[in-house]
């Protein structure tokens, strides 16, 4: 187990949603593959979005640029 996956599961333990965020987005940055990165920037981005976090719009444009959410009009 990596750290990372130590911080996460920690952080699902405490129902710490910016931690979760903040973790998601640096699994994505750090993944193996696009599909394991939009993987980890759709949890980030559905945590954000309960959480009305300030990076929604951020990671939603990341998952946009990858193809995985529609543009908006």
């Amino acid at each position: 187990m990596t750290d990372l996956d130590a911080q996460l599961l920690a952080a699902h333990e405490a129902n710490d949603a910016r931690a979760l965020i903040r973790l998601y987005q640096l699994a994505a940055d750090s993944a193996a593959s696009i599909d394991a990165a939009c993987f980890y920037l759709t949890h980030a981005y559905v945590f954000a979005l309960e959480a009305n976090h300030p990076d929604v719009e951020h990671i939603r444009a990341r998952l946009v640029a990858e193809g995985r959410e529609p543009a908006l009009s």
